[in-house]
């Protein structure tokens, strides 16, 4: 088996070379990009399993790569941000990011989140039904693929996971907590907006009548009756 690779794009070298120093002592593979259109062509070239990506890059910036690469290939992003804003959040959330941290961050938080991801979608892959239909959308398990009305739809590793999770729970409310907890693996209850911020997205590619709010409490996957 392979060793699993990490991009890490980066324009602070200092930032950078620990976050790769780091996540070699862990055990994975990395390189380094310092600057948008860097980093956009190593990912096609390389192919990593994960980037960690900071949001403000030379070139063009992280979230437009972001695009580029979920555009490419479905990969986990772990986003960097320089700020606890929650319209950068929100944005990076809305072009592929799977998870963020705000700097400064400690290494041991960034390899503990950089694990998470791969975990889960590790073990999404494993998991079986191999399909799952919920209306006029079928999820294909096995290939980490979703058709709405027989087209295929693009999400990011963690749309995917959250929308297995909630089918294979229909009609159940499930807590922003349960679900921060079952499906990013963490196990504090901080980061409820990231939830949310997923949510929407799924709401805007497949439709705004497939996840009901049920408010105050969290949210839960409707069938056609």
């Amino acid at each position: 088996m392979r060793e699993r690779r990490v991009l890490v794009v980066e324009d602070e070298r200092t930032i950078a070379e620990s976050v790769a120093t780091r996540l070699r002592a862990e055990g994975f593979t990395v390189e380094i990009a310092g600057d948008g259109p860097t980093a956009v062509d190593r990912f096609r070239t390389w192919r990593p399993d994960l980037v960690v990506l900071d949001v403000m890059l030379p070139g063009f910036d992280g979230l437009e790569v972001c695009r580029r690469i979920q555009g490419d290939r479905p990969v986990p992003v772990l986003m960097l941000t320089a700020r606890d804003d929650e319209t950068d959040l929100l944005v990076g959330l809305a072009v592929g990011a799977d998870d963020y941290l705000t700097k400064p961050f400690s290494m041991r938080e960034l390899a503990a989140r950089v694990h998470v991801l791969l975990r889960r979608v590790e073990r999404a892959a494993a998991a079986g039904p191999a399909t799952l239909t919920v209306g006029d959308v079928e999820i294909n398990q096995a290939e980490r693929r979703v058709l709405r009305n027989g087209a295929e739809v693009h999400l990011t590793p963690t749309e995917f996971d959250l929308l297995v999770h909630l089918a294979g729970r229909p009609r159940a409310v499930l807590p922003r907590e349960r679900l921060l907890a079952d499906v990013w693996g963490w196990a504090e209850g901080g980061g409820t907006r990231t939830v949310d911020s997923h949510v929407k997205a799924l709401r805007r590619k497949l439709g705004a009548d497939l996840i009901r709010t049920v408010h105050g409490v969290g949210y839960a996957l409707e069938t056609q009756s």
